[in-house]
């Protein structure tokens, strides 16, 4: 999918004369204390020497947030399904070694990049949305803006164009000079995992089971191939007191899958509003309508009583999900790459080091 290019010198004055009229949501969001559940949340943090901020481009590209918002806002217009890639983008980049911008690093004789890793390979898109944001901020404020800050800012720009809630996106982060294929490929949860499996899985990178319920809310938009459910539609995840009640709904998958398309064929992961950020994801897993393995896990009584519980808890209270969803992608986007300050950069093309 291209971007239909805009001039820049156009974009920018609009973008200035937008901000004059339109205040940008500046609210950071902490999260909620209402949850009725006994897990809490992780200690992800920074790590040292990387201080991330909300203000860390105000001087050197103040119109930074707006060009990549602009950008969003036309790419989910012209592909509604986009605002789940980017987000996903975010989530898969800083699953691997923190958030680093590896993910968007092609293949080099020296390295192979984290695009072809088994959760990745003909799976993430968005890297041309990517490559057209990068471009125009390069032509505003040369190597200053790093792709895993737009990775970051495009992911909350994704969610507010879907309906879901606003936060102050922390920015500051640098890119990688390297990928890494292996840890795409241990680092990240498969539809299939079990509850203990995705616990351990974020518990791995420094969050808690708490995030990684209000975080796979994010299957509220998007789809899936149905090789990523065939699982799922052999009857795993489906409960012995559940089983009439999710009958149809993996009938109805069957089918999907079954017809020409076959494994390439698509299905939302929301059927009911597929298109916005909402609680309906939850609410489907409390029906056994939940597409993944890996979701409809979450609600079973097979699984962690307090991980149910929460699923339960924001099935019902929409806006403690909303809360809780914007503090944990914070927490998440403050994973940080080792190695230190030395081995990253700021690129000047997503897909290439400098």
């Amino acid at each position: 999918m291209e971007l239909a290019t805009v001039a820049l010198p156009f974009l920018l004055a609009a973008l200035a004369a937008a901000a004059d009229t339109t205040p940008v949501n500046k609210s950071c969001v902490t999260g909620s204390a209402g949850a009725s559940v006994s897990i809490g949340y992780g200690g992800a943090s920074a790590s040292a020497g990387v201080s991330l901020g909300a203000d860390a481009y105000r001087s050197d590209c103040p119109l930074a947030e707006e060009i990549v918002r602009a950008a969003v806002d036309e790419a989910i217009a012209a592909d509604p399904r986009m605002a789940a890639s980017l987000l996903r983008l975010h989530f898969h980049d800083c699953f691997v070694n923190g958030c680093d911008g590896s993910v968007l690093l092609d293949d080099t004789p020296v390295f192979v990049g984290e695009k072809t890793a088994v959760p990745n390979a003909n799976s993430l898109r968005g890297f041309e949305v990517v490559d057209a944001i990068k471009a125009q901020l390069e032509l505003a404020c040369p190597e200053t803006v790093s792709c895993a800050d737009i990775l970051a800012i495009a992911a909350r720009d994704s969610v507010v164009a879907s309906g879901g809630p606003s936060w102050q996106v922390e920015v500051g982060r640098k890119d990688s000079r390297t990928a890494s294929l292996q840890a795409a490929n241990s680092n990240l949860p498969a539809p299939t995992s079990g509850v203990a499996t995705l616990v351990q899985k974020f518990t791995n990178v420094g969050l808690s089971a708490k995030d990684m319920v209000a975080l796979s809310g994010a299957h509220t938009i998007g789809k899936a191939r149905c090789t990523t459910f065939s699982a799922r539609i052999a009857g795993v995840g489906v409960s012995a007191g559940s089983a009439n009640k999710d009958m149809g709904f993996l009938q109805s998958l069957q089918q999907l899958c079954a017809g020409s398309a076959g494994s390439s064929a698509l299905a939302h992961l929301d059927l009911s509003t597929p298109a916005t950020f909402d609680n309906q994801y939850y609410i489907n897993l409390l029906s056994g309508d939940g597409l993944l393995p890996s979701d409809q896990a979450l609600a079973s009584p097979a699984g962690a009583e307090d991980v149910a519980a929460l699923v339960a808890d924001y099935a019902f209270d929409a806006s403690l999900f909303f809360d809780d969803f914007a503090a944990s992608m914070l927490r998440m986007g403050r994973l940080a790459p080792g190695g230190g300050r030395a081995a990253t950069e700021v690129r000047r093309n997503c897909r290439v080091v400098n």
